[in-house]
């Protein structure tokens, strides 16, 4: 059993939490890629048995230009390889799923989604729109203010990634 996890990093909260799921991947005896949008190709998205996109919340969704451009100028942001290129929105754009098993997730700030938005919802929306079956319900993983996950993130993140390759297993 193969999981792909593809994600978006401006701050380098996606990127860690990416990192957690795919620990947890590992740890329900599935193998795991984990790709930055950065250097992943439309092909790769259906090379393993689960596809995973994940992206940071920018004013209310997913990234856009502008979001990506004012994170990487942001003097806070200390984030080493923040997403240069296209974003996840345009990666999603070239994917042709066929019924392909996938799930999203998000970083957002800790709060009501109907305030903060979620990245997730609408990588969601593009995953089944280009044709995949999505598998688990979409998850949320939580950011202070201070641009710092909230604790405890990481575990559940593991944990999400336990489950989701358990799905492996089952389905």
């Amino acid at each position: 059993m193969k999981v792909l996890i593809v994600y978006e990093s401006m701050y380098g909260n996606t990127a860690a939490i990416g990192r957690a799921i795919a620990d947890g991947v590992r740890t329900g005896g599935a193998e795991v890629s984990l790709v930055a949008v950065d250097d992943a190709a439309a092909d790769d998205a259906l090379a393993g048995d689960l596809l995973v996109v994940g992206g940071p919340t920018h004013a209310h969704g997913m990234t856009r230009t502008a979001t990506r451009k004012t994170a990487i100028e942001d003097e806070k942001n200390r984030y080493e390889e923040p997403t240069m290129g296209p974003g996840l929105r345009d990666w999603l754009g070239g994917l042709h799923g066929d019924s392909h098993p996938a799930t999203a997730f998000d970083t957002r700030f800790d709060g009501p989604a109907a305030l903060t938005g979620s990245a997730s919802k609408g990588i969601a929306k593009g995953l089944t729109r280009h044709g995949f079956r999505l598998v688990a319900d979409r998850e949320s993983f939580l950011v202070t203010k201070e641009n710092t996950l909230v604790d405890g993130e990481l575990e559940r993140a593991r944990a999400w990634g336990t489950t989701l390759a358990s799905l492996l297993v089952t389905a």
